[in-house]
């Protein structure tokens, strides 16, 4: 009985998603708002496909002071995700990014608006790790 219950806990947290319904939407009519964002945190999380050499690499970015999803990329843990990221962050505005140390961040990112530490990303961690947990 405790597992049903841990079961039952772990799918609330899961979306399920109606693939017939997105079949049948009309792009045009779809009205996407976007807001200005002052400041997200970015990072990378990985898990694996059977085995632990089968890699995939979530790279995602988040709202600061929301939490919000802002966007994400599915890619090998290369600087070129990075760049796919940055490249969907653009319309956002976004003045400053919050990452930890991988050299992309700082390969990639402006070092104007860029923050390195493990103090401003705490709200993306604890998505990776409930990620971790429940899924």
């Amino acid at each position: 009985m405790i597992n049903d219950q841990r079961i039952k806990k772990k799918q609330e947290d899961v979306k399920v998603v109606n693939y017939r319904l997105l079949e049948q939407l009309d792009v045009e009519t779809i009205d996407v708002d976007l807001y200005p964002v002052e400041s997200a945190e970015m990072d990378e999380m990985w898990s694996f496909v059977g085995r632990k050499k089968q890699q995939r690499w979530l790279w995602h970015a988040i709202d600061h002071i929301s939490g919000d999803v802002l966007a994400y990329v599915l890619a090998p843990h290369q600087d070129q995700a990075l760049v796919k990221l940055v490249a969907l962050l653009e319309p956002f505005g976004i003045k400053r990014f919050f990452t930890d140390t991988w050299g992309a961040y700082e390969r990639i990112l402006d070092h104007h608006t860029h923050l390195i530490g493990k103090q401003n990303t705490q709200k993306i961690e604890r998505k990776h790790l409930t990620l971790r947990t429940r899924i």
